[in-house]
């Protein structure tokens, strides 16, 4: 959950899609078959800036099913991963094993492929 920046004061509908825009919170119609399609309103004026170099921001409702702007953090550089129950375990120290015999490299005999077969044309028929 991010902070909440500004209350609007309005309900949702659920036949609107709710999205920011310059501030301000817009909504336009879902779109339904054989229905043409709406036009975009302005739902709630916010007069809120947006820093998107730090913050992203989404529209949400609180408990009493009202809009509100909210706003989280941006993850710069990514995120760092969590440690692995292995990785973080410090292993035993490796036993010096004796030197392994080299033996001769095996030589491989290049792959071939066989040539692409043509499927013969069929003729249509004619009635």
């Amino acid at each position: 959950m991010g902070e909440t920046i500004a209350k609007t004061g309005v309900k949702r509908d659920k036949g609107l899609i709710y999205y920011i825009k310059g501030g301000d919170v817009w909504g336009s119609p879902l779109k339904k078959p054989n229905m043409p399609k709406g036009k975009a309103q302005k739902i709630a004026s916010t007069g809120v800036d947006l820093d998107y170099a730090k913050f992203m921001y989404y529209v949400s409702t609180d408990n009493a099913g009202d809009l509100t702007v909210e706003r989280t953090g941006r993850q710069v550089g990514g995120s760092k991963r969590k440690a692995t129950k292995g990785s973080s375990a410090k292993k035993a120290p490796a036993k010096k094993a004796a030197p392994a015999k080299k033996s001769a490299p095996a030589k491989k005999a290049p792959a071939k492929k066989a040539p692409a077969k043509k499927a013969p044309a069929k003729k249509a028929k004619r009635k």
